[in-house]
């Protein structure tokens, strides 16, 4: 099983996010202290699942209906691997991988993702 999330906001404008088989787990409105200045104060997280195995298809709806402004990601848990995906970019390593979560990290600054947004766990 395959479960994540994506931050509404974090969606380009007319984006579509749709895969094969996902499910709508939760849906909640949250006030976010330290979004950046051109980020909005409250985030629409929508927790998602799927028993889907293509987590390659998966992180190529996510890469290509992201915001590619302002840092945003979303990222999941496929098995004992970690996919970050930015607009256009995608990181996958196995938890507990230093290296390939300091890429992704690397990456993340490096499109503004605020340094206190690039703390997901593992």
């Amino acid at each position: 099983m395959i479960t994540g999330y994506v931050i509404g906001e974090s969606l380009r404008s007319g984006a579509v996010f749709e895969a094969r088989g996902l499910r709508l787990r939760k849906v909640s409105r949250v006030e976010v202290g330290g979004a950046s200045d051109t980020q909005p104060p409250v985030w629409t997280f929508v927790e998602w699942e799927t028993d889907s195995e293509d987590a390659g298809a998966l992180a190529d709806a996510l890469a290509s209906a992201l915001e590619p402004e302002n840092g945003w990601y979303a990222d999941f848990t496929a098995g004992d691997e970690h996919v970050v995906v930015f607009a256009g970019k995608v990181f996958r390593c196995r938890r507990g991988d230093e290296a390939g979560r300091a890429e992704a990290v690397a990456y993340g600054r490096s499109v503004g993702t605020p340094e206190h947004q690039l703390d997901w766990e593992e």
